[in-house]
């Protein structure tokens, strides 16, 4: 791992780099690399044991120039407000490349909830609304689940909401229960929105995928997902990673004739993670955590946490692979995308190729204000279009302009921003 790697100075730097490109004045640059708002705030409990125990909770709402403020919150035990500062502007990137009227935000708290109980996790969700109640709504800044964090949390914050505001807010929060305001196919749409670009990929590169092995880093629900349609499309997974909290490291399950869904998911738990000894017996290798990027495939998809394609391991991908499908948010550091775009590997960039749930969030939104609610199959096809035409228009103008992929995407979804602030007379 690249010493004292810092995901908000990756993102600013992402940022500098094509501020320059497009040759933004300095007040647009000093503008959009920083948040327009911050909150850090404390969450005090009474745990199961009677005792008394603090939180630290954050929202970061990065830019709102387009629209409301959207974005997950997370509960993570090694959260930093660095690490959401990052992530909300580049949700702010993710609204934009994908052209739905959203601005950049992002929460968490810092807490493991695997070694939480349900009370106490509604006891956090709760104190986490109350601290922002006259600052996030579904008019201002829309939350949504992220890493440990679920539909179930989601409903608690909405109801602490309503609560507190007297009224019904079915707006205020996505990624809720269907039924309850939720929209079907949300489960899906991180996943299946990057096998889509991951799709159109492989059609310009004339690569049939089940012509493609690939290897996964993650197997949350980004990964699952990722894995029932890209085995759909034919394609072959050989391996996946994920953490296992008991040992507190990671491993990699291999299976040279494909992993299956229906082997893997009876013997994973909610929070991803897979039962090394019933692996084993169902034929698995168990290999170390970082196993899954040495993989003699054709695609690589890190779906997990940021930071974890990167100076130390970016040279140990296969010269077999061709494309890197990014489920995860900033998994890449800045001298490992170096080393990727020397190698000519095809790179369909996070902010782009993980948009597919802010973007059935979006629809999430859309239904609750007309209090009318799509079948599935409306869902998946309207996010496929979605989908499609962002990663048109981001391959488009990085052939036309010979950039990186990560370039392309950052000069529309920039220039989008930018031009909203500048037309709001903000710079």
């Amino acid at each position: 791992m690249d010493k004292n790697y810092n995901p908000y100075a990756t993102a600013q730097a992402q940022f500098d780099k094509v501020a320059a490109m497009l040759n933004l004045d300095q007040g647009t640059r000093d503008l959009l690399r920083n948040p327009l708002r911050e909150y850090h705030f404390s969450i005090p409990i009474r745990t199961d044991k009677g005792e008394f125990k603090v939180f630290r909770g954050f929202r970061v709402q990065h830019n709102d120039a387009r629209g409301p403020a959207k974005g997950g919150i997370r509960f993570h035990p090694q959260e930093t407000v660095d690490t959401i500062r990052a992530l909300s502007m580049w949700m702010t990137w993710k609204c934009a490349v994908v052209d739905i009227p959203l601005g950049g935000g992002k929460g968490g708290v810092i807490c493991d909830p695997q070694n939480l109980s349900m009370r106490e996790q509604e006891l956090i969700c709760r104190g986490w609304v109350r601290q922002l109640a006259r600052n996030i709504g579904p008019l201002s800044d829309v939350p949504a689940p992220d890493v440990m964090t679920n539909s179930q949390h989601m409903l608690w914050m909405l109801d602490e909401y309503e609560a507190i505001h007297g009224a019904k807010f079915p707006g205020l929060i996505t990624g809720k229960p269907v039924g309850m305001g939720g929209s079907l196919g949300r489960k899906e749409a991180t996943g299946y929105g990057l096998v889509y670009t991951l799709r159109e990929a492989l059609k310009q590169k004339g690569i049939r995928p089940e012509e493609t092995t690939a290897s996964i880093q993650g197997f949350g629900n980004v990964a699952q997902y990722a894995v029932e349609l890209y085995t759909r499309l034919g394609g072959k997974v050989i391996a996946v990673s994920c953490w296992d909290n008991d040992d507190k490291k990671s491993y990699t399950f291999k299976k040279f004739q494909g992993i299956t869904l229906d082997e893997l998911m009876p013997i994973t738990n909610k929070y991803g993670t897979i039962d090394k000894v019933k692996a084993q017996g169902l034929g698995y290798e168990i290999l170390p955590g970082d196993a899954w990027i040495e993989q003699e495939v054709d695609i690589l998809m890190p779906c997990a946490l940021e930071n974890q394609v990167n100076g130390d391991n970016a040279n140990k991908i296969s010269k077999r692979v061709k494309i890197i499908a990014e489920g995860a948010n900033g998994p890449t550091t800045l001298e490992a995308d170096e080393v990727i775009k020397n190698r000519g590997i095809f790179m369909i960039p996070d902010f782009l190729a993980n948009a597919g749930g802010v973007t059935c969030s979006y629809f999430e939104q859309v239904q609750c204000n007309m209090n009318y609610y799509w079948d599935k199959e409306e869902v998946l096809t309207k996010l496929d279009t979605k989908m499609t035409s962002a990663f048109l228009a981001v391959s488009e103008l990085a052939r036309q302009r010979n950039l990186y992929m990560r370039d392309a995407a950052y000069v529309i979804s920039i220039d989008r921003v930018a031009t909203a602030c500048k037309s709001r007379g903000w710079v």
